[in-house]
């Protein structure tokens, strides 16, 4: 069990991280970035704050909107808030932009490539939602369909970051098409069986 436990722990933190440096290529890249990201950025453009402290802000402002929905946080969710910013800015302070469209291009697919990697991982380590994943959850436990709350939800944010000067390009385009597929694909060989799917 402690070895299962120790698994998912690695796996959540290896998961995060890589999540705060995809985010970091994306934003570097400069051809779009994911809805929610357009949003942190938006918000920093106006603020003496990082793109990076706005992640965890929004996440927590995002988690308190559980308490309603009666949702309840893992280590996992707590861990996001905190860990994803972090890697974010960290990446951001040794990742330079890069020259020309080529590599730009390049930042972007390996960005939303890694970002899905990411994102199975730490799902797949069972130990909580993301705050922004477990609002979409916590809706469809009261009848909401996911996929529209999700889309109505990250149009909104995406349309007040653009406001706010975020990044929204052919990258955010990419992002919103592609991170689904590339998830579902992943998260079964991340997902860190149960001691009852090894016995069963």
């Amino acid at each position: 069990m402690s070895d299962r436990l120790g698994r998912r722990l690695l796996q959540l933190f290896i998961g995060l991280t890589l999540y705060g440096f995809s985010d970091a290529l994306l934003v570097r890249g400069a051809l779009g970035i994911a809805p929610w990201d357009v949003l942190h950025q938006g918000l920093a453009n106006h603020t003496v704050i990082s793109i990076g402290q706005w992640v965890n802000i929004v996440g927590l402002i995002v988690l308190l909107l559980w308490i309603p929905l009666r949702q309840r946080p893992g280590f996992g969710t707590i861990s996001n808030i905190i860990v994803i910013g972090v890697a974010l800015d960290a990446c951001l302070a040794v990742i330079g932009e890069p020259a020309g469209m080529p590599l730009r291009a390049a930042y972007l697919v390996i960005g939303v490539g890694l970002n899905a990697v990411a994102t199975a991982a730490y799902i797949g380590a069972r130990l909580g939602p993301g705050p922004r994943d477990g609002l979409m959850t916590g809706l469809a436990a009261r009848g909401y369909s996911v996929r529209v709350v999700r889309t109505l939800v990250e149009v909104a944010v995406l349309a007040i970051g653009w406001a706010l000067g975020g990044n929204v390009g052919i990258g955010t385009i990419v992002y919103a098409a592609g991170i689904g597929p590339l998830v579902h694909l992943l998260l079964p060989p991340l997902i860190v069986p149960s001691r009852a799917t090894d016995e069963g």
